[in-house]
C-alpha cells in the first residue's frame, strides 16, 4: 500500500503564487488594492518577496497589493478565471 509521501508530486509554487495572486483580485475591497488575507501565509510570504504584496505580518484581516501586484493580479485573474469568447 502506498503512502502520501510515496504518492506525492513535486509543486510548482510559482503556479500557486500566480492562482493566490489571481485570487486576491477576485476579493478586492477597495480602490487601495486591499484583499481578504485568507491565503497561506507561505504564499503571502513569497508574494511579499516578489514584490507584489505589502508587508502582510500583522493583525489585519487583509492585505494590500503593490502597485505591480494590482496589475498582475488583475492579468491573472482574467487568464485563469474569465471565459474567452
Amino acid at each position: 500500500m502506498e503512502t502520501a509521501v510515496e504518492t506525492a508530486v513535486e509543486i510548482d509554487e510559482d503556479k500557486i503564487d500566480e492562482a493566490a495572486l489571481a485570487l486576491f483580485y477576485l476579493t478586492l475591497h477597495d480602490k487601495f488594492g486591499r484583499a481578504w488575507k485568507q491565503i497561506d501565509w507561505s504564499i503571502t510570504d513569497r508574494l511579499y518577496e516578489k514584490g507584489y504584496i505589502h508587508d502582510p505580518v500583522g493583525k489585519s484581516k487583509s492585505v494590500v497589493l503593490t502597485e505591480e501586484g494590482l496589475a498582475k493580479s488583475e492579468e491573472l485573474f482574467k487568464k485563469l478565471f474569465v471565459k474567452s469568447e
